[in-house]
């Protein structure tokens, strides 16, 4: 029996997560190995199992620090008061999205919630529901506040999360961001680029 609970923070623990995460968005998550893990981020499957407690825990810690990319990149597009509109938000939305620079983030985002949803017992639990939850709230945001909370506007912004959501799997399979990008601008009626 263990009697050292794995440190829920220090500097040692945060530069691994970092080197951790950086791994990950290059090779994915779903298959992932301690011991090519820690020679990669400099440290021994012991270390890793000391500073994360269990492999489940490092899943869940590597998530935790992909959804906090995702909720920084909410908070940057995020309307101030009921300004922007959803189409103006959904937009920029999918810009952000369509960038090439974000590909090893959603890849790593689409093999979470893709994991969330076949495992969701595993260290995935609930990623896929917090992250639709997330986004739906921001679209939220961009709504008329006297639109918000009806069923028109709650299936408007579904709508804009499924059209963001299934362009995005779309564009990760292909790579087409050019064709992609035109059928969000077609569904949403605004330029985008």
């Amino acid at each position: 029996m263990m009697t050292d609970a794995a440190p829920r923070s220090s500097a040692r623990r945060d530069q691994v997560l970092e080197l951790a995460y950086r791994y990950v968005l290059e090779r994915g998550i779903s298959g992932l190995s301690l011991r090519p893990l820690a020679a990669a981020v400099g440290s021994s499957p012991r270390v890793l199992l000391f500073l994360f407690g269990s492999k489940d825990e490092l899943v869940r810690a590597l998530l935790a620090r992909a959804r906090a990319d995702e909720l920084e990149l909410l908070d940057r597009v995020s309307p101030s008061g009921e300004a922007g509109g959803l189409r103006e938000v959904t937009a920029a939305l999918w810009r952000w999205l369509a960038a090439e620079e974000h590909r090893p983030l959603l890849r790593l985002w689409a093999e979470g919630f893709a994991q969330s949803l076949v495992d969701p017992d595993g260290p995935w639990t609930g990623f896929a529901r917090a992250t639709v939850e997330d986004w739906l709230a921001l679209l939220a945001s961009a709504q008329p506040s006297a639109v918000r909370n009806t069923r028109a506007g709650i299936a408007e912004r579904t709508l804009a999360l499924a059209v963001l959501r299934g362009a995005l799997l779309d564009l990760l399979a292909t790579d087409d961001a050019e064709r992609t990008s035109a059928a969000v601008q077609h569904h949403l009626g605004v330029a985008i680029t």
